[in-house]
């Protein structure tokens, strides 16, 4: 019997890469969630970051070296970046608080209307809804992620032919058709 007392082993890069790749592979482009994921994935144009920043002020360091790379890099090499955090942010709501501090650094950079950023969070939830609405699902990962986006990648998805608003609302029903055991499967691969 496992000592219930115990810390929980802290995933180490290799895991949590592995259980975003399978997300990224399974859900959101399996499941189509973002319409150009897929394109980007496939070229190697989307880059993969753990922190192990201790604090968020090292948390903020590492968005802001992932900021001047994207800055600095052409789209071709890196389209999009995802900076994920496994163990600095347990709680939803603190995540969510620190998107404005993130938003600000945005700014900081000189990157408002070039960068955009959206939040993932195994808890996620939009507002409104209940903690465990499937419909949050959109932007469930395995850990905290913050997807950092070029606006041209969104100018791209939206010049398909759909809104950002149909995508979503494409999303939810696609997710509650599915239910929760759908989503297990999606993420099982079975």
């Amino acid at each position: 019997m496992a000592d219930p007392t115990a810390t929980p082993a802290v995933p180490d890069d290799e895991q949590v890469l592995a259980e975003t790749r399978r997300w990224i592979e399974r859900a959101v482009i399996g499941l189509n969630l973002c319409p150009v994921a897929k394109a980007v994935y496939v070229k190697n144009q989307v880059r993969l970051v753990v922190s192990r920043a201790r604090h968020l002020d090292g948390f903020l360091d590492d968005l802001d070296r992932e900021l001047d790379l994207l800055k600095s890099t052409p789209t071709e090499q890196i389209d999009t970046t995802l900076l994920i955090h496994p163990t600095l942010f347990p709680d939803f709501f603190v995540f969510n608080d620190f998107l404005d501090v993130v938003d600000e650094v945005i700014d900081e950079h000189g990157l408002e209307g070039e960068i955009q950023v959206a939040p993932f969070h195994p808890a996620f939830q939009f507002e409104g809804t209940e903690p465990g609405d499937i419909g949050n699902a959109t932007n469930w990962a395995p850990y905290p992620t913050l997807h950092l986006l070029r606006e041209a990648s969104i100018d791209r998805a939206v010049a398909s032919g759909d809104s950002a608003e149909t995508i979503v609302e494409r999303n939810v029903q696609t997710l509650e058709r599915l239910g929760h055991e759908g989503w297990q499967k999606v993420l099982r691969g079975s």
